[in-house]
């Protein structure tokens, strides 16, 4: 799915988007990432783990949102309806979103993060078993042939180090994902922030199509609670 593709609100306009901050902040007033303002229009209470959002997808936008520079940052808000109500019980999916993070990552890393991305896709691998691959947004961009002493590597270790699925599920996909993040924003691209946006759209699309949600029908936030939201970081901005 390409970026035009995602559907957003009519509310989400260029002059009418809050303004996304870095890290974790304690009210509003202080700043709001990514999730922090997922939860306040979802109508929890201020956290970036809100309930509304798949817990994975949410370290794919936190890590994006910290990752990414403060220029290409407020494009971002536009994807936010998109995350709100995006849960589901989809055993699987965590190592789907791990394994979408992680070969992207591979073609783009320095060397020395490319045995991280092929234990990681060794990994995803060994969580989904054998089962269809069709709702990762792209195959695995280099293959693991041309990294061949990565790939050795990365079997051996995971043959001696097999998670189980609950380590995997708290530890291992978050790490992956972070680890996959960190490694596009320092690569030696020439938009690495383009790069960091398409991967969060690819994972939500990912996510509505695997916990069968319908991807043309985003929930749009309460107008007021926009409206509100673009004023609070804008204070937080200008304070």
């Amino acid at each position: 799915m390409s970026v035009s593709d995602l559907p957003v609100s009519d509310l989400s306009v260029p002059g009418q988007l809050p303004i996304l901050s870095r890290g974790k902040h304690r009210k509003p007033r202080k700043g709001a990432c990514f999730m922090e303002l997922v939860s306040y229009l979802a109508g929890e209470p201020w956290s970036d783990h809100p309930a509304c959002t798949h817990p994975l997808l949410a370290v794919v936008a936190r890590e994006v949102n910290d990752c990414i520079s403060d220029e290409a940052r407020p494009r971002l808000a536009l994807l936010i309806p998109s995350v709100i109500g995006l849960v589901g019980d989809d055993p699987l999916l965590d190592a789907r979103i791990a394994l979408l993070c992680a070969s992207t990552a591979l073609p783009v890393v320095a060397a020395d993060r490319q045995r991280v991305m092929a234990v990681g896709i060794r990994a995803c691998e060994r969580e989904l078993d054998g089962r269809p691959l069709e709702r990762v947004a792209r195959p695995t961009s280099v293959p693991m042939h041309h990294i061949p002493y990565s790939a050795q590597w990365s079997y051996r270790f995971t043959d001696r180090h097999r998670a189980t699925s609950k380590t995997f599920r708290q530890d291992v996909a978050p790490a992956i994902v972070s680890r996959a993040v960190e490694g596009i924003a320092q690569a030696c691209l020439p938009h690495p922030d383009e790069m960091l946006y398409q991967l969060l759209v690819d994972a939500i699309s990912m996510c509505r199509t695997s916990l069968q949600h319908d991807a043309d029908s985003p929930p749009s936030p309460d107008p007021a609670k926009w409206a509100e939201a673009c004023a609070l970081t804008a204070m937080a901005a200008g304070a």
